[in-house]
């Protein structure tokens, strides 16, 4: 393991040690009751963009390959500002739809009760909100790439480019009709069975281990193409 990969593996670590640390969780749940825009844009751009960094760790044996990961960071710290709102919007909205009867749910405060509920707020989160989301972040991401990074040359790019380089025929047939069935309905059911002080925080972990088995199954396929 070369110095980076421990750096990065350090960071991880530490973060992750602040959040379930008897020491120090209490402080993270305070901060993230007090201020929880912040703390939802801090936590998404550290981990999504180091869920990144290791993608591109894994492709090209280096982190730092792709253009302009200060301003992805800031795009995903903004984007963690929006979740903050969606899961509140979805985890209530489901709640009182099955108050009202318009949803199933389970009588009592058990597991199953709780189960079917953080279920049903993954699936209509994901199915109306995730699409749009993962277009837009494919926009965000393509506007930085052919702006190289640069503030400047990003303002001189031209929607229609940003569009042409996106993959519509994948983006449709496996990230959005495979990744979010298979992948982010199930882990986002464990999400919401979580406190709400760590659902941004569980979203942007999860945004790591996507990105490796994501990246290893591709590395996987051209292996086996070539042999």
């Amino acid at each position: 393991m070369k110095l980076k990969d421990t750096l990065w593996l350090f960071v991880l670590i530490i973060i992750t040690g602040f959040v379930i640390s008897p020491l120090t969780k209490e402080i993270f749940t305070d901060l993230t009751s007090r201020f929880p825009y912040m703390m939802g844009f801090m936590k998404t751009a550290i981990l999504a963009s180091m869920g990144e960094m290791l993608v591109s760790r894994i492709r090209t044996k280096n982190y730092f390959s792709y253009h302009g990961i200060i301003l992805k960071a800031f795009v995903w710290g903004l984007l963690g500002m929006v979740f903050v709102v969606i899961f509140k919007l979805f985890a209530s909205g489901v709640v009182a739809a099955q108050g009202a009867l318009l949803l199933p749910s389970i009588a009592g405060d058990n597991f199953l009760s709780k189960l079917l509920t953080a279920f049903l707020i993954s699936l209509f989160m994901n199915v109306f909100f995730a699409p749009t989301f993962m277009l837009f972040h494919r926009i965000t991401d393509g506007y930085i790439e052919l702006g190289e990074g640069s503030i400047k040359k990003i303002t001189k790019v031209k929607l229609n480019h940003v569009i042409d380089r996106i993959d519509f025929k994948s983006f449709v047939g496996f990230v959005v009709l495979k990744t979010i069935p298979l992948f982010w309905i199930p882990a986002h059911t464990i999400t919401f069975l979580l406190p709400e002080t760590y659902r941004i925080l569980m979203a942007a972990y999860l945004s790591i281990v996507l990105g490796f088995i994501l990246t290893i199954s591709k590395s996987r396929k051209v292996l086996t193409h070539e042999s």
